[in-house]
């Protein structure tokens, strides 16, 4: 096997200077069946090589989640299949985890910090090293919210990129001036994209219009929620987005499945022309939409030229109280219940929602950028059917860890069957191995 060689430089990461050192991941199964050492280094891959091949560091002992790797650490990766990190183009930070708060939801700036922190450190652990997060201003709450949210993307440096969207709810007529202050205002405090919700205004094309004025005016992506129930006002957005850099995105597109075919054939063509991404939804919609449903037709996309990327929407508030903010699992759905193969439902929640996000492709060879998740398993399938085993490294360092362990009764069976088992003491296996290869951990 040729090893990876360098490749040309890609754009830097936004978060800034890397930790020091370099880390040795050994032994890691890539999608083609290859068995690789990969070696990270200044927040970027350094080698990639046969598995033996690249100069092993000293060995890897307990390796805490956030510290950067001294030099030449070593990190096992046997029994880890070596994938390019999810990225979620589509969460609510500051509404997450309050779906079993009695009462009122509390808009206290500590709370929902706090919410908004353990929400991105949950999904974290699921693997996504980059989110967006759609965030409602104006209102009662003004840019209460959005200050918090930034506030967290403070406090998570160096861990994942959080990114804002700001969310005015009415940018037309008389309401509209104050909306169209204040979605200035969240752009000059921070805000990354421009965002809102054109289904609610009273006039849906007047709103698109003015979030694209303002996105041009200060050169921000666009990313807004509708469920593109109505094939003029889509045809009218493609037409207004197109060569609109630095790009325009929308979701969860699910009213799209209840129109006819050739309707949503015409919508496709135009919305590929334009360069439009469509982010769905396919744990649930969030609460924006009206739709429990958030799953745009992904295949008839895709055939279309569509960039389809896949995110979680809402994570444990009142609009989905199980959320599990997974991609993964977001993944697993496109392809158990939407018709993809693992590796396009793969490509939504992870390289589809890079793009999304205007992040560098990130790919296991040299010179890309050391954003990984390593799962449990040997084939990608498998992986999007029991990823409970995880590892996630984020600019070159480990940042995250889940272990999961599989363990029976006293029973026969297995033994019986030669089948690999979890046992304590160095006792469960007829070969004497201790079942961390991969099949004694749940993968």
């Amino acid at each position: 096997m040729p090893d990876s060689q360098p490749q040309p430089p890609h754009s830097p990461s936004p978060s800034g200077p890397v930790g020091r050192g370099s880390l040795l991941l050994a032994g890691a199964r890539l999608t083609d069946g290859r068995t690789v050492d990969v070696r990270l280094h200044g927040g970027r891959i350094e080698a990639v090589g046969t598995a033996g091949s690249l100069t092993p560091g000293r060995p890897l002992g307990s390796l805490t989640p956030g510290r950067a790797p001294g030099p030449g650490t070593r990190l096992d990766l046997g029994g880890y299949l070596l994938l390019p990190a999810p990225a979620d183009p589509h969460v609510h930070a500051d509404t997450a985890l309050t779906a079993d708060t009695p009462g009122p939801v509390s808009d206290d700036p500590e709370d929902v910090q706090r919410r908004a922190t353990e929400a991105a450190l949950l999904q974290l652990g699921h693997g996504a090293t980059a989110l967006r997060a759609h965030v409602r201003v104006g209102d009662v709450t003004g840019l209460g919210a959005l200050t918090t949210v930034l506030r967290a993307r403070r406090s998570l440096h160096g861990l994942t990129e959080l990114t804002a969207v700001a969310m005015p709810r009415v940018l037309t007529g008389v309401a509209g001036a104050d909306g169209l202050a204040i979605l200035r205002d969240a752009l000059k405090m921070g805000a990354d994209v421009v965002g809102g919700c054109p289904d609610l205004d009273p006039d849906p094309a007047g709103y698109v219009e003015a979030v694209l004025e303002v996105a041009a005016e200060h050169g921000r992506p666009v990313d807004l929620h509708t469920d593109a129930a109505d094939p003029a006002r889509l045809a009218r957005l493609a037409a207004m987005a197109g060569g609109l850099r630095p790009g325009v995105a929308i979701g969860p597109c699910d009213g799209l499945g209840r129109l006819p075919a050739d309707t949503v054939s015409r919508a496709a063509d135009q919305l590929a022309a334009a360069g439009v991404t469509v982010v769905c939804l396919p744990q649930g919609a969030c609460g924006a939409v009206d739709h429990p449903d958030g799953t745009a037709p992904v295949r008839l996309l895709r055939s279309a030229g569509v960039r389809v990327a896949a995110g979680s929407g809402a994570l444990r508030d009142v609009s989905h109280p199980v959320g599990r903010g997974d991609p993964l699992d977001a993944a697993y759905l496109l392809a158990s219940r939407h018709g993809l193969r693992p590796e396009e439902a793969y490509d939504a929640v992870s390289t589809a929602a890079r793009e999304a996000l205007g992040l560098p492709e990130v790919r296991v060879e040299a010179g890309f950028p050391a954003e990984l998740v390593a799962v449990r398993g040997d084939r990608l399938a498998g992986a999007l059917s029991l990823a409970y085993s995880r590892i996630v490294v984020h600019r070159g360092r480990v940042v995250a860890r889940t272990s999961a362990v599989r363990e029976y009764g006293d029973s026969t069976a297995s033994t019986d069957l030669g089948l690999p088992r979890q046992g304590r003491g160095g006792q469960g296996r007829r070969d004497g191995r201790d079942g961390r290869d991969g099949r004694g951990d749940l993968a």
